[in-house]
């Protein structure tokens, strides 16, 4: 059994503003990219499953052209709540504070903490390796994490140091006699670091 999982491609959007759940498009750029993800997937028959949002589908429209997408809302990117499509920076601090120093637990204002993603993606994807065929899953790099954090029992505070996902980047999850083993195929960087926090927190 292989699930490949595949984060979506860059995303049309400036750097400092906070999105997680909004339904963002691609890039002038996304064919491209999507050329540069194919050569890192098998030639075989696979099963599709995908994130609703449309920098999820597009990309799983684009790599598996004329398949069913089994899509999927617990594989969406972390419900940032009040915070969505906000600057960063222009977040009061006395309001991200709480959640800069606990954001496993704590959760955005109306949306979800890091825990709270962790649970409904790892539901899934327990669901989807039960099956035990070839599959791919098309989402972001919030899930992706999870999944890696959860197959390698690293804490979710250490995922995003541990686990460095640009957009597009392909993991193969190989199920071994000694486990879900992951092997990064493809990881590149078109945009340098992504922002994802306040400038000074």
């Amino acid at each position: 059994m292989e699930i490949y999982l595949i984060r979506h491609t860059t995303p049309n959007i400036e750097k400092g503003i906070c999105y997680g759940q909004a339904d963002l498009d691609i890039t002038e750029t996304f064919l491209e990219e999507v050329e540069a993800i194919k050569p890192h997937l098998p030639q075989k028959d696979l099963k599709v499953y995908s994130s609703p949002l449309q920098r999820c589908k597009k990309l799983a429209d684009a790599l598996f052209d004329g398949m069913e997408i089994d899509v999927h809302e617990d594989l969406m990117e972390l419900n940032c709540g009040n915070w969505e499509l906000q600057r960063w920076d222009d977040i009061p601090k006395e309001e991200i504070q709480p959640w800069m120093d606990d954001f496993v637990n704590i959760r955005v204002p109306n949306g979800e903490s890091y825990v709270d993603l962790h649970e409904r993606v790892v539901n899934r994807f327990n669901e989807i390796a039960l099956r035990k065929e070839p599959a791919v899953i098309v989402a972001h790099g919030g899930v992706l994490r999870s999944i890696l954090s959860h197959i390698t029992n690293t804490p979710l505070k250490e995922s995003f140091d541990v686990f460095t996902l640009h957009y597009g980047c392909v993991v193969k999850i190989s199920l071994t006699d000694n486990g879900l083993k992951h092997e990064l195929l493809y990881n590149h960087s078109r945009q340098g670091k992504e922002w994802h926090r306040p400038t000074v927190s």
